[in-house]
């Protein structure tokens, strides 16, 4: 059906020798003819994220696009960058199904071209009709189908998995890797119904891009979720099409789509890396997150941090003796390259270390202390209680 929805909007760009862009109700790209002639940044934005923003849908709803029984004329607007358009509403059984767009300008569209439209619009709203009906039902199953997948539960994983293969929603011989996307929030911040969207419409659009049914999702309450056959999408396409920021965590390959979920509890931890530590930057894997592989295994709180760091993490005045303390411990206790990377004279660093021992009733020539200080440190990030205030790049 989605061929079909294609080559109406080819063949009646054709016609009226003009580019168009098919929209459904809630203004997301379904479909768009070769884009030639005079364009907009509204045009393009709309094309490159699959939906208008809501500053161009207030504009056009308040031109009456939602009510109108006809083709409309609607007013551009310099500052939104958007230029005059003709909109013709497609309607199926009186239901408002979508919208085609024209850009009426260079030259304006004549009557004759506006009437082709109408005319095509009817056959458009059908075509939009039973595609809704198909993706419904086959959203719905694919839903309840990956729920199941990542539950973890062997037997219901087995038969979700199976499911999923035998409608050919995923290829029986390629291994699945999952990947997680979280929105970056305020202190104290929850997810909203407007968050939620914003994700799953993104994955949506990655996995149109992909144009090939090798990939499913799945948005939950505060993260969303991309299967993808093989290996995983390159992070910044999942950046580039959420329309909020976001931390993207990944997991390691699987060799079959029911064991899914062992590579969703990983894409999962990665991504509360990312977002509890900076340093990690906006994208984490699993595989390369080194240490914190370790200490995420563990719930929170459970263990404890070096005593005499503890007393340290409780005065904001001891930050740089922290920091020169993680980066020495990073540098496997170089003093060498520890002056070098924190550009800091080597007696001033000795004095440093000396004081960390101090206040902390520590001894650095210990290999068990060193050990636990460095651990505490990293646990420490993952809690938030210990916040560096530059991070120093040690490749």
């Amino acid at each position: 059906m989605a061929g079909n929805l294609q080559h109406l909007v080819d063949d009646l760009a054709s016609r009226v020798n003009r580019p168009l862009v098919l929209e459904d109700r809630l203004q997301r790209v379904i479909a768009y003819s070769e884009q030639t002639g005079l364009l907009d940044d509204i045009r393009r934005d709309s094309i490159l994220r699959r939906h208008t923003s809501p500053e161009v849908r207030d504009w056009l709803r308040r031109a009456g696009i939602h009510t109108a029984p006809g083709p409309l004329r609607t007013p551009g607007s310099p500052g939104l960058g958007l230029l005059p358009r003709v909109c013709v509403p497609a309607r199926h059984g009186g239901r408002l199904l979508g919208f085609l767009w024209f850009i009426d300008a260079g030259p304006l569209m004549s009557p004759a071209e506006v009437d082709a439209a109408a005319e095509a619009a009817p056959g458009m709203a059908l075509a939009l009709f039973h595609e809704s009906l198909a993706t419904g039902l086959a959203s719905q199953r694919e839903l309840e189908a990956v729920t199941e997948l990542l539950s973890g539960t062997p037997g219901s994983a087995a038969g979700a998995a199976r499911t999923l293969i035998e409608a050919g929603g995923f290829p029986q011989a390629e291994p699945v890797t999952v990947l997680v996307a979280r929105p970056v929030l305020a202190p104290g911040a929850e997810v909203d119904e407007a968050t939620r969207l914003t994700m799953e419409r993104g994955l949506l659009a990655v996995r149109r891009d992909r144009r090939t049914r090798t990939a499913l999702h799945l948005a939950r309450y505060d993260h969303a979720v991309l299967l993808t056959a093989g290996t995983a999408v390159r992070p910044e396409e999942v950046h580039n099409a959420i329309a909020c920021p976001v931390v993207v965590g990944i997991g390691r390959p699987r060799p079959q789509l029911a064991e899914a979920a062992g590579s969703y509890a990983e894409a999962l931890q990665a991504a509360e890396v990312a977002a509890r530590v900076p340093a990690v930057g906006g994208t984490a894997e699993w595989a390369r997150l080194g240490v914190y592989r370790l200490l995420t295994q563990f719930p929170p709180g459970s263990l404890g941090l070096h005593p005499g760091l503890e007393r340290m993490l409780a005065e904001e005045q001891h930050l740089p003796l922290l920091e020169t303390l993680e980066t020495y411990l990073d540098l496997a206790g170089s003093a060498v390259a520890t002056s070098r990377t924190l550009r800091l004279h080597r007696t001033s660093l000795y004095y440093r270390l000396q004081r960390v021992e101090e206040l902390a009733g520590t001894d650095l020539k210990d290999g068990g202390e060193r050990l636990t200080l460095h651990l505490s440190l990293k646990l420490a990030r993952l809690s938030g209680r210990y916040r560096p205030r530059t991070e120093i790049s040690l490749k």
